[in-house]
């Protein structure tokens, strides 16, 4: 899937992201909320999460990309 444009980020539904109604912006569909609409997407908001985000959202982020993809397999470890 190519990068989502701002009007198919707005169109997505909550259960397409890891915080819904966290971020900035229409429905809280902005900066913030980690689209994980598709695998790739799931992956990329693990990484930004781990970079970015608290230990309650690292904690929120992993439990909703474990549900959508429990096919990803996320490491074990101490937080920083």
């Amino acid at each position: 899937m190519a990068d989502l444009t701002t009007k198919e980020r707005q169109r997505l539904p909550k259960k397409d992201f890891a915080l819904p109604g966290k971020g900035e912006g229409k429905k809280g569909a902005g900066a913030g909320s980690y689209p994980i609409p598709d695998e790739r997407h799931g992956r990329a908001a693990l990484q930004r999460v781990s970079q970015f985000g608290s230990s309650k959202q690292k904690a929120e982020v992993r439990a909703a990309v474990a549900r959508k993809f429990p096919e990803i397999k996320q490491k074990k470890g101490k937080e920083k």
